[in-house]
């Protein structure tokens, strides 16, 4: 089958397409995190914290990848994307500074608005894998199916033993600006991250050279404004843990998100599960100009805390079963 290649013509990527897939070039994002702190120690993105759990070195920040897809989904649905668009992942394997990997877009059939997602290393290890969409019409994204497929949560749990469902967190004020450092979770600002970003565009810059008359914030850094307080949460689990993303969905229902400007966030946990090696909790946080009640943005996020790296995990846990009889 023929092969055409092309250049985003906002965004200055190289992108294949074959009629049925699109894909970008290999690219080595950046750890950023490795200064990232959270509870007074390190996290899964410092070497040393990652080898505890059998990683080779720091993982780079699943949302990081976001960047690779979203040149493609605009290749497929023009600036509507960016306003309707969502990338919904569930991630597979951690990827380390210095890796190559590829992100790859199924293309849509006659009437679907809702298409596969992937990413591979350049030895063909899969990195994630999900969906990407536009509007609001679509079949279960990745993460909302995997969801919904969820088990009860087990109600003898150790690091989310005071955490519900249902938990909320009232509306709180939030903005990013370009020289914004966002706390302890995220030691470096907008600013710092364009200048290693693996698809740099004008969308982003402050000179307003898009539709929009104003500078956008990237689809990697909307993780970032609206989990940046998650430390302060009513419900955060029982310390000190180390966390990992796990699956982590961002829709825009009335988008973009702006540089510099206010908004508030209203955040929800909507599910508990867990894993042999984890105990996971999925919020979901909504965006809202300041005082209005539309939402403007979602995004669904799964954190895993590793049960070996809670101290006395086992112990913990008999003693809760037991008081429990």
């Amino acid at each position: 089958m023929s092969e055409d290649r092309m250049i985003s013509s906002v965004f200055g990527t190289p992108i294949e397409d074959d009629g049925l897939i699109l894909s970008g070039p290999l690219r080595s994002p950046r750890n950023m995190l490795s200064e990232q702190t959270y509870g007074g120690h390190a996290s899964v993105h410092d070497d040393a914290t990652a080898q505890t759990l059998g990683f080779k070195a720091a993982a780079i920040e699943g949302p990081t990848h976001f960047s690779q897809f979203v040149p493609l989904a605009h290749q497929l649905w023009g600036d509507r994307w960016l306003s309707e668009g969502g990338l919904s992942a569930c991630y597979k394997m951690a990827c380390h500074e210095g890796e190559e990997v590829r992100a790859f877009m199924a293309r849509p059939k006659a009437g679907e608005t809702q298409v596969a997602i992937w990413m591979t290393r350049a030895d063909g290890a899969e990195i994630l894998r999900g969906t990407a969409s536009i509007g609001a019409n679509n079949p279960p994204s990745a993460v909302e199916a995997k969801m919904a497929g969820l088990s009860p949560p087990d109600p003898f749990r150790v690091i989310l033993r005071d955490v519900e469902m249902g938990a909320s967190r009232p509306r709180v004020r939030v903005r990013l600006g370009y020289d914004d450092v966002m706390g302890d979770l995220y030691p470096f600002s907008l600013r710092q991250k364009l200048t290693t970003i693996t698809e740099p565009s004008p969308l982003y810059g402050p000179n307003g050279s898009n539709p929009w008359g104003k500078p956008i914030i990237p689809f990697e850094m909307v993780s970032v404004l609206l989990h940046h307080l998650a430390a302060s949460d009513p419900w955060v689990g029982a310390q000190p843990t180390v966390d990992m993303f796990v699956d982590q969905q961002i829709r825009m229902v009335a988008g973009p998100l702006f540089v510099d400007e206010d908004y508030e966030i209203e955040r929800t946990v909507v599910a508990l599960s867990g894993s042999r090696r984890t105990e996971s909790c999925w919020v979901r946080t909504d965006v809202f100009r300041p005082d209005e009640q539309d939402v403007l943005a979602t995004m669904l996020l799964n954190v895993a805390s590793f049960k070996d790296l809670y101290p006395q995990y086992e112990e913990t846990l008999a003693s809760i079963r037991a008081a429990s009889a």
